[in-house]
Formats: structure tokens, sequence, C-alpha cells
């Protein structure tokens, strides 16, 4: 079930404008607070304040544009980082598996030989007794 329309107003630029959408009244009021430090960060170059009004609302979304695709650059680096991580993880469980096999393989083996060798400690015990009996 889709949420209501939320509505508020926000300041932009000295002017009250009523904002509807999906998103938070708060989520909102942030996207305004970022438009309004854009219009401040503009206002501030004298030579932005002495363009045409036009010209001023291009420089402004041009400003917003050059953050939108940086951010954008930026979360697509993070995304790439963790597709390679994620491999990595996934290689690294793999490559344990396979070494936790090998150890279980190598640890049966193991247990073998020491039972043989303890047969075979055995048979020498049995053996040189039956020498011991036989020189006797």
């Amino acid at each position: 079930m889709a949420s209501a329309k939320n509505y508020t107003e926000v300041l932009i630029g000295g002017k009250v404008f009523t904002l509807s959408g999906f998103e938070s009244e708060e989520y909102l009021q942030k996207v305004s607070a970022y438009l309004n430090h854009k219009l401040t960060e503009c206002s501030n170059n004298e030579s932005y304040r002495k363009q045409s009004a036009e010209t001023r609302s291009i420089l402004l979304a041009l400003n917003i544009a050059d953050d939108y695709f940086k951010a954008k650059t930026q979360a697509d680096s993070l995304e790439n980082d963790a597709e390679g991580r994620d491999k990595e993880v996934y290689d690294l469980k793999h490559d344990l598996i396979s070494t936790q096999i090998k150890y279980e393989n190598t640890q049966k083996a193991l247990d073998k030989v020491r039972e043989e060798n303890r047969e075979l400690q055995m048979q020498i015990v049995k053996l040189e007794t039956e020498i011991q009996s036989k020189k006797k």
C-alpha cells in the first residue's frame, strides 16, 4: 500500500514554496536546504550575481548536475569496491572450505598411519617377546 503524499512549506531563495511528495517532510526540508546552500554558494560569486536570471538558473542547474554526477561516480566506485570485496570474500570462503577438506583428509590419513604404526609397534613387541622366549 502506497504511503500518503506529504505537503510541506519550504523557504527557497527567500520565497515560500509548498512541496509535495511521497518522501517525508524531513526529506523535503533537506532537499530545500541543499538548494538554498547551492543558491548561497553561487550568489557569493560576484560574476554569478552579474548574470541574467536565465543564466544564473542555468549555472545553478549546472552546479547541481555537477554535484549529482560526482556523487553518482563516487557511489558507483563504492558499489564496485563492494562487489570486489564480495568476490574476494567468496573466494576466501571457497579457499577456506577447500583447506578444511584437505585438513580433514590429512587428519584421517594421519590417524590411519598412527593406527598402523601402533599395530606395527605391537607386532615388534610381540616378535621381540617371541625371540626372547625362543632364546631361553
